[in-house]
């Protein structure tokens, strides 16, 4: 049986062991990808695997600031894509579920070479919440709008909450 995205929240919160900030920013980011996903209308698979990818995105955050003593995005991206591969791999996804999962991981802080919905929408989701969460000045939101943004829905809610 495929597990929910419920019940991958509910492994990725186990898995964060209780740090608050990376709980709070990993449920930001789905809630936001969730949000512009459906508003998008996507199908129910692409939805499925951004969700799940939304969920496990920064898997690899504790063992960046261990190993590296940092957060640095390419290095989630190198380290996270195999650790979502690992941490999924009994979660009953189709093959090609779970490689999508593991390629948006391991490409979250990439905005070039966007080859999906799926794709756009967690580049969105993890900006709005990282400037939520950052107080990203307004010339940067507004040069993400201008470069990345791609969803009507996305662009909506950024404006919206980040009042630009």
């Amino acid at each position: 049986m495929t597990w929910t995205a419920a019940q991958i929240l509910e492994e990725m919160l186990a898995f964060s062991d209780g740090d608050l900030h990376d709980i709070d920013h990993l449920i930001r980011v789905w809630t936001y990808a969730k949000t512009i996903g459906e508003l998008e209308g996507l199908d129910p698979d692409t939805q499925y695997v951004l969700e799940a990818a939304a969920i496990v995105h920064d898997i690899a955050c504790p063992l960046c600031r261990e190993k590296y003593g940092n957060t640095d995005g390419r290095r989630q991206e190198e380290e996270g894509a195999p650790m979502a591969r690992e941490f999924l791999r009994g979660a009953g996804m189709s093959d090609a579920q779970l490689e999508r999962v593991v390629y948006l991981v391991g490409r979250h802080h990439t905005f070039t070479g966007v080859d999906g919905a799926d794709y756009q929408i967690l580049l969105e989701a993890d900006f709005l919440a990282n400037a939520c969460e950052n107080g990203y000045p307004r010339e940067r939101v507004e040069a993400f709008l201008d470069r990345v943004v791609r969803t009507a829905a996305g662009e909506r809610l950024i404006r919206s909450v980040l009042r630009v």
